[in-house]
């Protein structure tokens, strides 16, 4: 693996100096997908512009993204085109090749940001938000926010620092001198902000219709609204908000942005609005979850205006790599959601038995909350259970497959592969 990782290295870096492309690099600990489509989605609007593809965010998905080419897995002949296609780049001059590279770059140990800025340096840097992920490796919340933060600080003179100022720990970051800082959020301080988000729907009496998040959108005294379609919630917002801000670095106005927006398509499993079977309404959150990420998801679902006499399901998986704060993240979403308007508690893996008994503890109904091992028993119970017009939250980590139990309460189980996360071979088998 070190071997292949070097020779990516040395491929990658020659093929940024002999295009000379954009870089964008984005990170955070949630939110960096997403981030990344809305960034895509406004610069495509102007430039050629490629963007990381799957979660391609390590040292071999991001001189991948750079070639332009998928993983061969364990085909060594796979390996060999890849190199090829990577040579050819570098002697013969591709006139098609992006003018922009936007690249997720992800830490799951200390080093890795530094490895994957030193491999494309960046032009742009995007931090998302700083939260605990990956304590096993990292420790404490601090060594994240150090790790994070060398997107920010390895910036040339001329360069721009795009940073989440409604996350504590993202505004604290200083940025070097001489970059550009452009502030993104719901807070009044943000150089561009949003306001006023509502869940906007075809219609006023029935959750069936949803549309998507509705916004307003504001920077140096201009407004526009935006319509994020197909998605509910704040963490598109932001990350359409983070688009708006590179967008404005690099010249676009508020309404081309807005109009950008308009065609955005969130990736699966972010807050997607997913039609249920028996008109129920599904928040497909299962790409992945983390504490910060659940309390989130668990106060856009209570936030849905939605019709008096509809229940709210909350069905939330384990939360893994947390090390140590394991217990006390879980706790924290048990309290948040007896403090919601969810009606029914539904866990899924033992730590999220954590959940329930925080939950309990914190008076939330001990007959409406209900454990299981594994994601297909829970879907069991939901089936027998649901009622048409009920509304259901999803959420949990990637290797608890929370996606099964969306796909098993979709209205249209036949559209998964496009609508859903992790429907690839190599998860179904």
């Amino acid at each position: 693996m070190k071997i292949l990782a070097g020779l990516l290295l040395i491929l990658s870096r020659l093929i940024v100096r002999r295009y000379q492309p954009k870089i964008i690099g984005i990170t955070g600990s949630v939110g960096k997908t997403s981030a990344k489509g809305a960034i895509c989605t406004v610069l495509s609007s102007r430039w050629r512009v490629r963007q990381s593809v799957k979660s391609y965010n390590n040292e071999i998905g991001v001189p991948l993204t750079i070639i332009g080419q998928e993983s061969a897995n364990k085909s060594i002949i796979g390996w060999l085109k890849i190199f090829l296609a990577a040579v050819r780049l570098i002697i013969w001059k591709d006139s098609t090749y992006p003018q922009m590279l936007v690249l997720e770059m992800g830490a799951d140990k200390p080093g890795d940001i530094a490895y994957l800025t030193t491999l494309a340096p960046c032009d742009v840097g995007v931090l998302t938000a700083i939260a605990p992920a990956h304590l096993e490796k990292f420790e404490t919340i601090e060594n994240i926010a150090a790790e994070k933060r060398v997107i920010i600080k390895h910036l040339r003179a001329g360069a721009a620092a795009i940073l989440n100022i409604d996350d504590e720990l993202v505004a604290k970051t200083k940025a070097p001198n001489g970059v550009f800082v452009f502030t993104y959020g719901f807070s009044s301080a943000a150089d561009v902000r949003g306001s006023d988000m509502i869940i906007s729907y075809e219609s006023d009496n029935s959750h069936d219709l949803a549309r998507g998040v509705s916004f307003k959108m504001s920077y140096q005294g201009s407004t526009v609204p935006v319509l994020l379609p197909g998605v509910a919630g704040k963490p598109a917002a932001m990350a359409a908000l983070a688009g708006a801000a590179i967008g404005l670095h690099y010249g676009l106005n508020l309404i081309n942005i807005a109009t950008a927006l308009h065609s955005l398509k969130v990736p699966p499993g972010r807050l997607r609005i997913v039609k249920g079977e028996n008109s129920t309404l599904i928040i497909d959150d299962s790409y992945n979850s983390s504490p910060q990420a659940a309390l989130m998801a668990i106060d856009t679902f209570s936030q849905l205006p939605l019709p008096e006499k509809t229940k709210r399901y909350a069905v939330l998986g384990d939360m893994l790599e947390l090390g140590a704060y394991s217990e006390a993240g879980h706790q924290e979403v048990g309290r948040r959601v007896s403090e919601s308007k969810v009606d029914y508690l539904v866990t899924v893996g033992e730590r999220a038995r954590t959940i329930c008994r925080e939950a309990r503890l914190d008076d939330f109904d001990s007959a409406a909350m209900f454990c299981f091992a594994e994601a297909m028993e829970a879907v069991r119970f939901l089936k027998e259970h649901l009622k048409a017009g009920d509304a259901i939250l999803v959420k949990g980590s990637q290797a608890m497959r929370m996606e099964r139990i969306v796909k098993e309460l979709m209205a249209e189980p036949a559209r998964a592969a496009e609508l859903l996360v992790r429907q690839g071979p190599e998860w179904q088998q």
